[in-house]
């Protein structure tokens, strides 16, 4: 490996913590195609990602300079496509995905959901906030045993794409054919005995759906999955200890109705809104990107299931630096980068036109609601006085939050915003959300809304393919030993069962026949230790987000169902042209791969 020796200064424009470095002489490693890259009309600066960071830092090489430690100044503006120093090198990590083809200049509104996609939670703070709030809840309001308040939350166990089998207490992870490949009973891995008894020898085959299942498609989720892991462990570890009648179903309705009261009663968000920074990241390419899509000439909005005080809070945090630096001060500053933001929208119901919700406008400064004719305000009963709409700063952005009847369950009515941005035809419309069933399969099958899915696991993903390319070779190398070795003591079974053969020449089958049979054991044996080895590295326990074995995950399924767009960050789109034509790779089907040369996955 070639080095060159250089002086380092490391500043991150998006760590959602501030990384200050001391300024040292050092040898520092070319930099490889992944790991980093280089500008080539400034060769004294590279971009380099530090394995265990999520984020690339920029380094400027000062060739036999001595320089002072900069003390943790201010840290870079963050790129966008037209700035890049990179070109088009951008790293694999925050690249845009496209199932679906999509010509930007088709697009004339971008609407963004808020939790988990504008606003990316920290999940060592934020869930086991979440955790804790839900374990009380389950203690002094359903009655459950004091002893769960000593219990602690691992973040990093569950992952998304999960199934929770609420009848058997059962954690699963399947294909895009629906076939249960891992499952575990509370922490317990189930024998592939007993995943073939329950989940494979049925007359019909199991949707895999509600009420008897739950899916596990949000980060949200995460933590009463887990919760309800350790739940199934209790129940069996300790039976009378739970009242009677309170099965693996009861419980988890017991877990859902406790998060239910941690938001219904403000907890959570309470703590969130005292101190921002703690629980969420501290994104600051969330601005320089919204105001790219502006200045493209398209309107953007937000459309978040939180209310109007929560998401103030929020997105004042996520926009204060660039504010500053605007110059402007007002806590609502952060409305001149929409024209539509609606609040409490009740998704997936927002996005189902028969659903008739009131619809109120936002005084920002009260958060007083106003009541609405399709967005333009009524006059109140028995005043003379003319409604003036609250617009928000510049008369810019209209703020509406949705406040379903007492007779309808899921509140919202999408026509409300498509008259609002004048909307005429719904495939003009980018929406851009975390939550598959939420944010993306409604807005897609429902409207037919372009859609881009936020996948944070998927820069870690990204990486550990690049990483893992030599061990996936080998698995396909070991894959094909495997059948060829099948296929030679298949024709040695069938010669001798069929065809006449002496003494000596069966006697020299038979011998054959035995030392294929141990190589084909020794190979299998390589095979799954390589295949276990593999997906250990992405998870401990769930393997690879995108896969189940050789196949698509049941989650990777859905996002190549319903997401035209995904990538593992929102700010990933300031990356490329706000008039960029997405477009597909070749899809290739089995009889293809030898014929083209492409290789078999």
């Amino acid at each position: 490996m070639q080095f060159l020796t250089c002086s380092l200064s490391l500043s991150s424009s998006s760590s959602p913590s501030p990384l200050s470095f001391s300024l040292y002489t050092t040898r520092l490693p070319l930099p490889s195609p992944f790991a980093a890259s280089a500008d080539d009309r400034d060769r004294d600066r590279i971009r380099i990602r530090c394995r265990g960071f999520s984020h690339w830092y920029s380094i400027r090489m000062d060739h036999n300079k001595s320089q002072q430690p900069s003390g943790g100044g201010a840290s870079e503006d963050p790129c966008i496509w037209s700035s890049s120093v990179d070109g088009n090198r951008i790293p694999m990590g925050k690249k845009v995905f496209c199932n679906r083809s999509l010509n930007m200049k088709n697009i004339v509104a971008v609407g963004f959901d808020m939790d988990y996609t504008l606003a990316q939670y920290k999940p060592e703070t934020f869930e086991s906030l979440a955790y804790k709030g839900t374990i009380k809840k389950l203690v002094y309001n359903l009655g459950y045993p004091h002893e769960l308040l000593k219990w602690s939350f691992d973040w990093k166990y569950m992952v998304r794409g999960l199934v929770l089998d609420k009848k058997r207490g059962n954690i699963l992870k399947m294909d895009r054919h629906k076939y249960v490949k891992i499952a575990y009973h509370g922490f317990t891995e189930l024998t592939k005995e007993e995943k073939v008894g329950m989940y494979g020898h049925t007359l019909i085959r199991d949707s895999f759906d509600e009420p008897d299942y739950a899916l596990i498609d949000t980060l949200f989720s995460l933590a009463e999955a887990y919760l309800f892991a350790q739940l199934v462990d209790f129940k069996d570890n300790n039976p009378g200890t739970l009242p009677s009648g309170v099965d693996y179903a009861h419980m988890y309705k017991d877990v859902r109705a406790a998060v239910d009261l941690c938001h219904r009663d403000g907890t959570l968000k309470q703590m969130v809104a005292e101190d921002p920074k703690s629980y969420i990241n501290d994104d600051t390419g969330i601005v320089p990107m919204l105001k790219m899509l502006r200045d493209s000439g398209r309107s953007t909005f937000l459309v978040t299931n939180s209310l109007w005080d929560y998401t103030n809070i929020v997105m004042t945090f996520l926009s204060r630096t660039h504010v500053e630096k605007d110059g402007t001060s007002s806590k609502f500053s952060w409305l001149q980068y929409f024209d539509v933001v609606i609040t409490g929208s009740a998704k997936p119901g927002f996005f189902h036109e028969e659903n008739r919700a009131n619809l109120f406008e936002v005084v920002p400064e009260s958060g007083m609601l106003i009541n609405t004719d399709n967005g333009t305000p009524m006059a109140q009963v028995g005043s003379n006085i003319s409604i003036v709409p609250a617009k928000g700063l510049n008369n810019a952005c209209r703020i509406f939050q949705v406040r379903a009847s007492s007779d309808i369950v899921m509140g919202g009515n999408v026509a409300h915003l498509h008259k609002l941005l004048n909307i005429e035809s719904s495939s003009q419309v980018l929406y851009v959300g975390d939550h598959i069933y939420g944010d993306i399969l409604r807005s897609k099958k429902v409207l037919g809304w372009r859609t881009m899915l936020v996948v944070p696991e998927l820069e870690r993903e990204v990486e550990l393919l690049w990483e893992l390319r030599d061990t996936r070779r080998q698995l396909r190398s070991l894959r094909k030993e495997r059948d060829d070795i099948e296929d030679r003591l298949h024709h040695l079974k069938w010669s001798l069962k069929f065809e006449v053969h002496d003494a000596e020449q069966k006697e020299q089958l038979q011998s054959d026949l035995q030392k294929l049979e141990t190589q084909r054991e020794e190979v299998r044996r390589a095979h799954q230790q390589a295949q276990l080895e593999l997906h250990k590295e992405f998870h401990c326990v769930w393997g690879q987000l995108m896969k189940t074995g050789y196949q698509n995950s049941r989650f990777a399924h859905q996002v190549e169902r319903f997401a035209c767009l995904y990538t593992s960050e929102v700010t990933n789109l300031s990356l490329y042209s706000p008039d960029r034509y997405y477009r597909p790779s070749e899809d290739f089907m089995p009889h293809e791969f030898d014929v083209l040369g492409v290789y078999s996955p």
